[in-house]
């Protein structure tokens, strides 16, 4: 009979809900964390420093899988570090997000009918703060629910004072360098939005266009001419030139001539450069400079006109013909058409598809423009960048995205930081009434009567100083000396050249300001120690999540059917260093499964009496005696000893799947599974022995909840807190091994009844029987395989009962062990029914068979197997076999019930 629980607790399993509920405790509990201070970072801490900046997410966000993939992973960081003794910052913050929110308020004006110029720059930047105050930050909400441990009182926003001065004060002191300069040259050109944007939103789309053959120079075939093809027939009115490759002989002597432009009548010369590829279309090709990337760089070395043929809204403008005031894809259709009326297409338009940049923001495709720029001169700042990490003093996990880093900063362009909007951190120069022009810092006021620059800064360019802007750089405060460098930064690897390099450049450029350096000396060169590039997230057949497919997840959806910390264990068990995740439903059911199973675990664990001692550091000396203790009881705690290892290793190598999958096997495969099941034996003991197992099993249990909080932080602090009656897992010690050394004959002897135990569970299985039937059994050989001890549990997990006087074995299985072979004999007569055994046998051979025949036939298709990756064959002669051994098994039972 199962020992007495202890009074005490006995009531915090009572405590317990019946079952895990977790949108009925998330909230409540966050609340307590926050309210607590727990993640409230403090730089006057004597404790080592730990931190990580949150990468902004935009203030128009909402959380999607990507952003709580980042916060799980950030979270489970932090929230680790703060366990081991670390005084941690993990700063939380939004980013402006220039272009998204301009746009949002832009869209409510137009409900009414209004413009921003109907308002003026300041009313209208006034109305976008005013729908940041009301409407903005909703992820805030969500971060709380997905359990971010977040230092909410750092909260920093892109615009706010202090951060404004930091970009102030940097672009003063890159201007004074000699690295912010104004220049015209080409960008990526938005229309609709009517601002230059970045790299980084421009998304490229195969589009169906048309090319169009055009015939230059004379109409005569026996006078100079050269045919060209585009899929932009209007930006020929921009075009300066006529490019073929120097030793294509068909244009040799045209080289140096000049033909007149089909409308715009002014002549353009034929020049030769190794760009042009002689083996596409004709091998000539028409230069626009001012609207094409290609040709500005052929415009460039041929020292070529450069006009601009459309205007800030795409409209044709100032060529002189029919065509100006047109949109450029109206005039795409009228050029044609007159050049066609001409004679001058020489062959009709037909269908290309080719790769075309399009506005993340409005959709539309951008226009390469020349336009007037402010540009940040990069080559010194990337060369820094790239070499910090060559000199390790920034880790990049993992190593193989490194060739990536270096092909970017290595070949890295000046960066367009100017940006055509009212919404965002004006640029800092201003013009006197002699063309005079200043650079104005953030303690300094620009004189009278000058006027300041309209652009605003590129989002990019605030965010590049987030490490250090956000804990008070300029100045020299004690979170810069505290928690910066930042150990860690966690992102994704599509980003790593956008904002990584960005940071990584400001970073080093400011590295020997003293507010960085004070009392640390000249090596902090860089804003993080690691940067941690995790993969992109997919629906569960590895296909990308997007809109048009329909298979994105809302994150908060999951949180509401699964619980927060179910998302996040199956986010973090899929997370390795730089390789993309596959994620679906069948994955969150899992890990719901799994935090049920904790809670269940625990909830017995509670009901028997399971208390835990002191294992930190100790744990050893606070055990009962190890020679007091069970095989079962030396094996698990041995076994915890070696996932604790295998989990801080793999958490510090940022491999937060291993990790998980050893916490997830060990929970549920080798505590839950045969700990649990072997305790229950052992609680019907003598009293000393049920005492000692709800020691070893709440203590074991105490050190799984805390191995697991970082990841499932809601379940763990509900059921750490019932366990040990502590104040919470959120400041608990993290566990560190025993230093014991591992029992092998106990470890020997566990594998070996695991190995019995499932032989007899697969036994039984074979010969009908239901789990919960109990049948009397003989067991022969257990003293040999020096097993005599753990009789009894091997009785009660194979559902064994003791033979009787009249006992005849009607089936038996051999099973071999480390060192011998034990049998267990069965008596089966009177436990099977067996017209309905006969009846499952022919159900289940029914379906082997035709599995066999399926993979049969696909094998002898000669066809098949000559397209079928090898791969695929393997796995459909695996296939094969197994159906055949189950053909073989089940046909061999049937013959054995016909005699029955």
């Amino acid at each position: 009979m199962t020992s007495a629980a202890p009074d005490n607790t006995r009531n915090r399993a009572d405590a317990l809900p019946k079952s895990w509920n977790p949108g009925e405790v998330e909230a409540d509990l966050y609340e307590r964390w926050v309210a607590a201070g727990y993640f409230t970072a403090d730089p006057q801490s004597s404790a080592p420093g730990y931190s990580i900046v949150l990468p902004p997410p935009n203030v128009t966000g909402t959380l999607h899988m990507g952003h709580a993939l980042d916060h799980t992973l950030m979270d489970t960081l932090a929230r680790r570090k703060r366990m081991q003794g670390y005084e941690v910052l993990w700063l939380p913050g939004m980013d402006h997000a220039g272009i998204a929110t301009q746009s949002v308020v832009e869209k409510q004006l137009a409900v009414d009918g209004k413009t921003k110029e109907d308002f003026g720059r300041d009313l209208f930047v006034q109305k976008v703060w005013d729908w940041k105050r009301e409407s903005g930050g909703a992820i805030q909400g969500q971060m709380r629910a997905l359990g971010d441990g977040v230092d909410w009182s750092r909260d920093r926003f892109t615009m706010d004072e202090g951060l404004s001065r930091a970009v102030q004060t940097i672009f003063k002191r890159l201007y004074e360098a000699g690295l912010i300069y104004r220049a015209e040259r080409l960008v990526n050109w938005s229309p609709e939005l009517r601002t230059a944007i970045s790299d980084i939103e421009v998304k490229y789309d195969e589009v169906a266009g048309e090319l169009v053959s055009l015939r230059y120079g004379s109409l005569d075939d026996a006078e100079p001419h050269v045919v060209v093809a585009t899929t932009r027939v209007e930006t020929m009115l921009g075009d300066t030139a006529v490019a073929v490759h120097p030793d294509d002989p068909r244009y040799k002597d045209l080289i140096g001539t000049t033909l007149e432009h089909p409308i715009t009548g002014r002549q353009i010369p034929i020049v030769a450069d190794s760009y042009v590829d002689p083996e596409f279309g004709s091998g000539a090709v028409k230069i626009t400079p001012a609207h094409d990337p290609n040709d500005f760089e052929m415009g460039l070395r041929h020292n070529l006109p450069m006009p601009t043929i459309m205007d800030e809204r795409g409209r044709i403008a100032g060529t002189g013909t029919e065509f100006d005031g047109m949109d450029r894809f109206e005039a795409r259709v009228k050029v044609r058409e007159r050049l066609a009326s001409e004679g001058r297409v020489v062959a009709e338009k037909r269908p290309y598809l080719h790769s075309v940049g399009h506005s993340e923001r409005s959709g539309e495709p951008i226009e390469p423009r020349l336009s007037m720029q402010w540009w940040v001169k990069v080559e010194s700042l990337a060369e820094a960048a790239g070499a910090a990490v060559r000199n390790g003093d920034t880790v990049i996990h993992p190593a193989s995205q490194e060739p990536r880093w270096f092909d970017w900063v290595d070949d890295m362009h000046d960066w367009c930081i100017s940006r055509q909007l009212w919404w965002g951190h004006r640029i800092p120069i201003w013009y006197g009434p002699e063309g005079e022009v200043v650079c104005v810092g953030p303690d300094e006021d620009a004189p009278e009567g000058w006027v300041q620059d309209p652009d605003v800064l590129d989002t990019w360019f605030s965010s590049g100083l987030w490490p250090f802007s956000t804990m008070g750089w300029p100045d020299a405060t004690p979170e810069l000396g505290k928690f910066y460098p930042t150990s860690v930064l966690v992102t994704g690897y599509d980003i790593l050249f956008f904002w990584v390099a960005r940071m990584m450049m400001f970073g080093t450029f400011v590295a020997g300001d003293t507010a960085i350096t004070a009392g640390k000396g000249p090596d902090y060169q860089v804003p993080f120690k690691d940067v941690f590039l995790h993969g992109l997230i997919r629906d569960q057949y590895g296909k990308k999540m997007s809109k048009s497919r329909g298979n994105g997840i809302d994150p908060l959806d999951w949180i509401r059917d699964y619980g927060a910390d179910a998302l996040r264990f199956t986010l973090a068990r899929g997370a390795q260093p730089g390789g993309d995740l596959s994620v679906g439903e069948p994955h969150a059911l899992a890990s719901r499964s799994f935090v049920t199973k904790l809670f269940n675990a625990t909830k017995f664990a509670l009901m028997n009496g399971a208390r835990s001692v002191d294992m930190i550091g100790a744990r050893a000396g606070d055990l009962p005696a190890r020679d007091t203790l069970t095989d079962a009881d030396r094996w698990i705690i041995d076994r915890l000893d070696t996932v604790l290892i295998e989990v801080d290793a793999a958490f510090d190598a940022y491999e937060f799947g291993k990790a998980c999958e050893a916490l997830y096997h060990f929970a549920w495969d080798e505590l839950c599974d045969w700990y649990l099941e072997l305790s229950k034996v052992q609680f019907t003991e003598s009293e000393a022995r049920a005492e000692s197992t709800r020691v070893v099993l709440g203590t074991v249990l105490d050190s799984v909840l805390r191995l697991l909080h970082p990841v499932i932080p809601f379940v763990t602090e509900t059921l750490w807190q019932a366990l040990t009656g502590a104040e919470s897992v959120v400041i608990a010690q993290w566990p560190r091994p025993t230093g014991v050394p591992t029992d092998t004959g106990s470890a020997q002897r566990i594998a070996d009844l695991q190995r019995l135990v499932t032989e007899i569970r697969r036994f039984r299985s074979d010969q009908g029987l239901n789990d919960k039937q109990k049948v009397a059994a003989r067991v022969l050989g257990l003293d040999t395989a020096g097993l005599t001890h753990l009789h009894p549990e091997v009785a009660n997990l194979g559902r064994l009962t003791e033979p009787g006087a009249d006992f005849a074995a009607t089936a038996s299985v051999e099973v071999r062990l480390s060192t011998t072979t034990v049998t267990v004999e069965v008596d089966t007569s009177g436990s099977v029914d067996l017209v309905a055994e006969r009846r499952r046998l022919e159900k289940d051979l029914a379906a082997a068979q035709k599995e066999l025949a399926g993979t049969e036939a696909k094998l002898g298709n000669d066809a098949f197997l000559a397209k079928a990756p090898e791969q695929v064959v393997g796995k459909i002669r695996s296939r094969r076999d197994i159906a055949a051994a189950e053909v073989d098994r089940i046909g061999a039972r049937l013959s054995e019930l016909s005699g029955k």
